[in-house]
């Protein structure tokens, strides 16, 4: 909904990496995106070649420990990338107000913690985004790709069953979080992790190269498990109707 290309994650995971005299790539930081921030920097400090690197420059493997400096020093890291990059993706909030007027509940859930959206939530809403509940990392016992953050969504929402819910996500974990919850899936190609650009930069690319890219990150959700993909969520509202169809129907999304 927020931060096209998924921008704040990457740039305060590698302000954070370099704070510890360790460099991380682009790459590094994108792998794990969607999980919960700690799970997220252990899996980066798990990665062979930055455990090696850490090890050269530490003279010590990476532990817990060292785990547990990174996320408390990402903390007010993310809060400032998250807040500087709250700005909507094109279109989301015109898709809200429509979903609205139809009755339908909107929930949000997120890798970051209730504090790294501090400063997300108000200007969202300023924007038009102002869901009906949002699940923040450490708020159930297990975070993604276990579905219980979809489901603390679910029973705030009083949305059941969740045959009849979509999650809607822009990382892989996020659509395997989705599928477990017994949920419609939509993954979004163009605009989150995927990709991996901001605007300006996607809407720069030639179109043979976007489209490439494009094509490639979906491939990645519909292995997670995605029952569609689109670009980003301006696109959704035919996907929405076709599910809605289906659910009528009577069918159910692939277990």
């Amino acid at each position: 909904m927020v931060d096209f290309g998924c921008m704040a994650p990457v740039d305060a995971l590698l302000d954070a990496f370099a704070a510890q005299g360790v460099a991380i790539t682009t790459a590094d930081a994108r792998r794990d995106m969607g999980r919960a921030k700690r799970d997220h920097v252990w899996a980066i400090l798990s990665d062979p070649t930055v455990a090696a690197n850490w090890t050269k420059a530490k003279g010590v493997a990476p532990a817990s420990a060292d785990c547990d400096a990174i996320y408390q020093a990402l903390g007010p890291l993310m809060e400032a990338a998250a807040t500087r990059c709250a700005e909507l993706i094109p279109g989301a909030a015109a898709l809200v107000a429509e979903l609205k007027n139809m009755g339908v509940k909107i929930g949000s859930g997120t890798g970051y913690t209730r504090q790294m959206m501090s400063g997300i939530l108000p200007n969202a809403a300023v924007q038009g985004y102002a869901p009906d509940v949002v699940v923040c990392a450490g708020e159930t016992p297990s975070g993604r790709p276990a579905p219980l953050m979809t489901w603390k969504a679910l029973i705030a929402l009083d949305a059941w069953p969740a045959h009849t819910c979509v999650k809607v996500d822009d990382a892989t974990v996020g659509i395997e979080e989705g599928r477990l919850a017994g949920c419609w899936t939509i993954g979004l190609a163009a605009s989150g992790n995927g990709v991996g650009l901001p605007l300006p930069e996607y809407r720069a690319l030639a179109e043979p190269d976007r489209l490439r890219r494009v094509a490639a990150a979906a491939e990645h959700l519909k292995a997670a498990g995605a029952d569609y993909v689109a670009s980003t969520v301006a696109d959704l509202r035919p996907v929405l109707d076709a599910i809605a169809a289906r659910i009528t129907a009577g069918e159910r999304p692939a277990a």
